[in-house]
């Protein structure tokens, strides 16, 4: 992949995906009181994740069947998208 359009896509991917990483670490961080949300930087950082993230999320927590507590929808977009990347470095012309 030579093209420098194609190497921009794949780090937007890249960004995204390290993106969506931080994010599933800081809600678990959340929800086991280690990080405490009433801090106004960790509020906004985790509010710019929120808006970030959730609409990809919410996107495939429509699709995918409940599995009570659990949410794997974070583990099919981190998939999809390594999927879209490895197709974007394999078929892309060069």
């Amino acid at each position: 992949m030579n093209s420098l359009l194609g190497l921009i896509i794949i780090q937007i991917i890249n960004l995204y995906q390290f993106i969506l990483l931080i994010y599933i670490v800081a809600t678990w961080l959340l929800n086991f009181n280690i990080i405490n949300s009433s801090n106004r930087i960790v509020y906004s950082v985790m509010e710019a994740m929120y808006r970030l993230c959730e609409p990809s999320l919410n996107l495939v927590r429509r699709y995918i069947p409940n599995f009570g507590t659990i949410d794997i929808s974070p583990i099919v977009v981190y998939l999809g998208l390594w999927f879209i990347k490895s197709l974007l470095i394999e078929y892309w012309p060069r």
